[in-house]
C-alpha cells in the first residue's frame, strides 16, 4: 500500500476516501491537532478585522485605551 493511506501521528490505516481528499492525518489524531489550534477574530477599532492566534496578543488588544505595537 502506499504511504499516503497511513497516518502521520499513529501509523493507523486512513480509510481510501479519506487519504484521497489529502488527509494524511487519521480522524481521532486529526480531530487532537484542530483542537490544539486555538485563534480569535478580533475587530479592530475603525479598521478591519484580524486574527490573534497569541494569546498576549489579544490581551494587549483588549485592553482599554492600548494598540497593537511593532
Amino acid at each position: 500500500m502506499p504511504d499516503r493511506d497511513f497516518c502521520t501521528e499513529c501509523a493507523e490505516l486512513i480509510p481510501i476516501r479519506r487519504a484521497d481528499l489529502g488527509y494524511t492525518t487519521c480522524m481521532p489524531c486529526g480531530e487532537l491537532i484542530a483542537r490544539a489550534r486555538k485563534h480569535t477574530i478580533v475587530p479592530m477599532h475603525k479598521s478591519n478585522y484580524m486574527v490573534v492566534t497569541d494569546r498576549e496578543t489579544l490581551k494587549q488588544l483588549t485592553r482599554p485605551g492600548r494598540t497593537l505595537e511593532g
